[in-house]
């Protein structure tokens, strides 16, 4: 079926219908009649599926204002364009008010026919594309935050697919940015200007799921007491992303696979075949060959979506850009209102550095948002962390506070270094020690967690480096 639409013509004189048949066709649209308003309810009742709707005012019977009210009732985003006689403009004008799209006069004009046809269908389409990037919040200023040497190998490769058509499989811990990887795909891929649509299958119920991506027609189920469009058919020419792909029944995931292949479908309790061109990306948190060695995913859909690999790598594999995703929430959670700007100083940015984050960055997010609030504009320190947080922390602290207003302004090294030991041991190697860890640790989080910057600039070969790190505790890239 061609994907210009199908259109209904309700008129009880079979010349006009003839007639709208013969130029709609012409323009290559689908056009099925009804001779009177009954009969083009009763098509629509029955799950016809309908882009757009041809509509006579005067018919014997049920009368067009009676029949586009029950339209606008049923069906309230299926345009209607109203075919007016002469003398009857302002009724025509009535119907526009009470939500008919356009009127068109008899005698009927091939060129106005046509024009009010396209009119109609594309105001519907944008109507759907908007709708669909109503979800996608923030999308023109997505990015990844962090300079750590897997954050750039992750945004040089997504640099890399996403200009092409091929589908990705995105894996990763919860919490990690997966989403935020797959709107950075579809921001720098050719169908950027289309729409992206978000698909949580954890959070859609077994027996919906079909319904959610397929979209159903009135009556299909139990509920459904209006026609709906899916995911698929809203994402088409732009970007589908499947969130916890792996959370999917192996039901579902047949029916999936067959549609992923073929790029057709039917609406659930519906006839039409409908073909969209969609991009495909995936995401899971789960170890998905051990799911199929369990039986519970199927190996051919993995293989489909994984036409390009991608890993968000977990917080704790990339702690210093810790300070740059601290002072990215703090500019966030401020300008939303509700939490003044606070300071997060070098001891607190370390013992932050040593915490495991079983949540990444969500759980860091939060974790900003909690402490801005309980600091209320004061610098935060060590002693104001929460006991869930130094619980897991063991890294010591470093005494100077730095402005997380602005991470990436490098301080004098004097600034960064402990102004006396009063406090620490008394014994040379272990004084050592102590300095060489607070050393290293603000020296980690000036250069980013990069490792290779701060070998050169340290004088040590990274191999040495590396050993140095792991005998403090500190992680690094």
């Amino acid at each position: 079926m061609s994907m210009r639409g199908r259109i209904l013509v309700v008129d009880d004189e079979s010349g006009i219908r003839s007639s709208l048949k013969g130029i709609l066709e012409d323009e290559g649209f689908g056009v099925v009649e009804a001779e009177s308003g009954e009969r083009g309810l009763e098509l629509l009742d029955a799950g016809d599926s309908v882009d757009l709707v041809f509509l006579d005012i005067w018919l014997p019977g049920l009368d067009g204002l009676a029949v586009l009210a029950r339209i606008r009732e049923d069906r309230p985003d299926l345009p209607v364009v109203m075919i007016s006689g002469h003398g009857t403009i302002e009724t025509a004008v009535a119907a526009i008010k009470h939500g008919a799209f356009d009127f068109i006069e008899k005698p009927l004009s091939l060129d106005k026919v046509v024009l009010a046809a396209h009119k109609a269908l594309e105001f519907s389409r944008l109507k759907q594309e908007n709708m669909a990037l109503r979800q996608s919040l923030g999308e023109a200023e997505v990015h990844l935050t962090g300079t750590s040497p897997a954050m750039n190998e992750l945004r040089e490769m997504i640099s890399q697919v996403a200009p092409t058509d091929a589908w990705v499989l995105i894996t990763g811990e919860n919490g990690t940015g997966k989403e935020i990887a797959a709107r950075l795909l579809h921001a720098e891929s050719l169908r950027a200007p289309m729409p992206f649509v978000a698909v949580n299958c954890a959070a859609i119920p077994e027996e919906l799921i079909e319904s959610e991506l397929f979209g159903h027609e009135k009556g299909a189920f139990t509920g459904a007491d209006k026609a709906q469009v899916g995911k698929f058919e809203l994402a088409h020419r732009g970007t589908l992303f499947l969130d916890e792909i792996g959370d999917m029944s192996l039901k579902t995931q047949a029916k999936i696979l067959r549609i992923l292949q073929e790029q057709r479908f039917e609406h659930v309790g519906g006839r039409k075949t409908i073909s969209v061109d969609v991009r495909v990306l995936a995401a899971t948190n789960k170890d998905l060959p051990a799911e199929i060695r369990a039986g519970t995913f199927r190996e051919d859909l993995y293989y489909r979506l994984k036409v390009f690999p991608l890993t968000v790598p977990p917080l704790r594999e990339r702690v210093g850009d810790i300070p740059l995703l601290i002072n990215d929430f703090v500019d966030t959670l401020s300008r939303r209102g509700g939490c003044k700007r606070a300071r997060f100083s070098p001891e607190t940015l370390a013992v932050l550095a040593t915490y495991p984050w079983p949540g990444n960055v969500r759980e860091l997010k939060n974790f900003v948002e909690r402490m801005l609030i309980l600091a209320g504009g004061r610098e935060v320190t060590p002693d104001r962390l929460p006991p869930d947080i130094t619980s897991q922390a063991t890294v010591p602290a470093a005494p100077a506070s730095v402005d997380i207003a602005a991470p990436s302004s490098a301080q004098a090294d004097a600034d960064l270094l402990p102004d006396s030991f009063q406090a620490g041991p008394v014994d040379l190697k272990a004084a050592r020690a102590e300095f060489e860890a607070r050393f290293l640790t603000a020296k980690l989080a000036e250069f980013g967690g990069n490792v290779t910057k701060l070998a050169e600039a340290v004088g040590l070969d990274r191999s040495s480096l590396y050993r140095k790190l792991k005998g403090y505790g500190l992680q690094a890239e």
